[in-house]
């Protein structure tokens, strides 16, 4: 329950929260962005259940499969009625959706209006924990290429679970800080900074963030941000895009931030057309003479959590394609080109892309990636720490094949084995990695399929199978 004891002037109003008392200065600050309606209804907000949202898999799903409204400014995105036990939906462990926060999806809108081709390189440099990569990969499909960069070890891992749950061949995961992208100025269409922030925006879904708020930590999180932009600045090829976006709501971290890539990097701006009744604000910072706009979103207002967004445009035109080396040789000391003779190819399962595919090895995994995307592919992991690309297909031990989980959950075709439907209550149990029987004969591998959409292999022995679902995936809910 939210206490307010309304008092004026308004500068002396008072407001309480029942679970955590919101810091004065952060309260003070929310008075010079808001209205005394605005802030009082934004206050109600914060002690209201968070909305839930998904964002469908439009190679995977094409139905919402909750009670849901669809959100506005993104055709795969939908606001769930209640949130659901999303643990126990065999759709989800496929990569048939995504829960993602209902504001973030706005950057869906961002790619539509600026018009990003699908053929364009895009970099997601703070990628964790994959939301915005697994929609920018989306809007491109097969076309694009998508690097997804996250600097900390455990968040990558987790960032690599959500890509290959997607299915997607377009992305490139690495794990690099962002000064080590300084050879590869000028190489991409567009480059999305999601900054790590002081999470203003996260209060009602993360009480912790609440507690670890401080001014100190604003600032602290200002020049964080500063140093990424320094070098995330550089990246855009000339003509192409920064798009900027915090989870908080002060000026410090968001339109101070316009203003320092403006004032340094000569930045242009970029306006939206957006209908009023979405009720995202328009923010202003002026720089000079010229005003550049950024987008707002508050709980009280939309179906979703606090953010804010710009778009920036590089001065100038140029093709990324001829600020990105291309070289015949390729000499990676863990990765390799891999290709399969004539001898081989009986051992090795046969591949239905709706492209034509570069095949390459890291120790014994293969993986496939859209061949048209190889040389831009090579010279990236010459520069940068990659951790996963493509579709990881299996490995290639002693001339024999064993498929990979990330080939089963991709959204090709799978010809090479048969597969076999099962129940929910089946499929739970094979996402829980216990014992299931199949009411298939065929003995070897099996793609095991729940509505249509792949969960993974079993091998089949006959009378009993083995269940090969990653172990660190499993559900472990009872």
């Amino acid at each position: 329950m939210l206490i307010v004891n309304l008092q004026h002037p308004y500068e002396n109003q008072i407001f309480q929260m029942t679970n955590d008392l919101l810091p004065d200065a952060f309260l003070q600050q929310m008075k010079r962005l808001l209205s005394e309606e605005e802030l009082q209804l934004f206050l109600q907000a914060l002690d209201q259940k968070a909305r839930v949202s998904i964002r469908l898999n439009p190679e995977k799903l094409k139905e919402v499969p909750y009670e849901a409204k669809p959100l506005p400014w993104c055709p795969w995105a939908f606001v769930l009625r209640e949130r659901p036990v999303f643990t126990m939906d065999p759709f989800f462990h496929s990569g048939a959706y995504y829960v993602q926060e209902a504001s973030s999806n706005f950057l869906w809108q961002v790619l539509h209006q600026i018009a990003i081709p699908a053929s364009s390189l895009a970099l997601d440099l703070c990628a964790a924990p994959g939301g915005k990569t697994t929609l920018i990969s989306s809007f491109l499909g097969d076309e694009g290429l998508v690097v997804a960069n996250e600097v900390i070890k455990g968040r990558s891992k987790i960032l690599k679970e959500n890509v290959i749950k997607w299915g997607a061949a377009n992305v490139v995961l690495t794990q690099n800080d962002p000064s080590h992208f300084s050879d590869l100025a000028g190489a991409f269409d567009v480059v999305l900074v999601d900054a790590p922030c002081s999470g203003e925006g996260l209060f009602r879904k993360d009480p912790n963030a609440i507690r670890e708020w401080s001014a100190e930590n604003v600032m602290i999180c200002q020049g964080r941000q500063q140093r990424i932009l320094r070098q995330a600045a550089e990246l855009p090829r000339p003509g192409g895009y920064l798009i900027y976006s915090t989870c908080t709501y002060n000026r410090q971290e968001n339109e101070e931030n316009v203003r320092y890539l403006v004032e340094n990097f000569g930045y242009e701006k970029v306006s939206l057309s957006l209908p009023d009744q979405w009720n995202i604000i328009r923010s202003e910072v002026l720089v000079g003479k010229e005003s550049y706009p950024s987008y707002r979103f508050y709980p009280h207002q939309v179906d979703g959590e606090g953010l804010f967004m710009t778009i920036l445009r590089r001065p100038g035109s140029e093709d990324s394609a001829a600020q990105v080396r291309r070289s015949r040789d390729f000499n990676h000391p863990h990765l390799s080109r891999f290709s399969i003779n004539k001898k081989q190819e009986a051992k090795f399962p046969s591949l239905s892309f709706p492209f034509d595919i570069k095949l390459y090895r890291y120790e014994h995994h293969i993986f496939a990636l859209n061949a048209a995307w190889a040389p831009v592919f090579e010279m990236l992991a010459s520069k940068l720490n990659v951790q996963y690309f493509g579709v990881e297909l299996g490995d290639w031990v002693k001339e024999k094949f064993l498929p990979a989980h990330a080939w089963a959950l991709s959204m090709y075709p799978i010809s090479a084995y048969p597969s076999v439907e099962i129940s929910e209550e089946d499929a739970i149990m094979y996402l829980k990695k216990e014992p299931i029987t199949l009411s298939i004969r065929d003995k070897g591998w099996v793609l095991v399929k729940h509505k249509g959409l792949n969960l993974g292999w079993v091998k089949n022995l006959g009378m009993r199978s083995n269940n090969y679902y990653p172990k660190e995936w499993r559900i472990r809910m009872q």
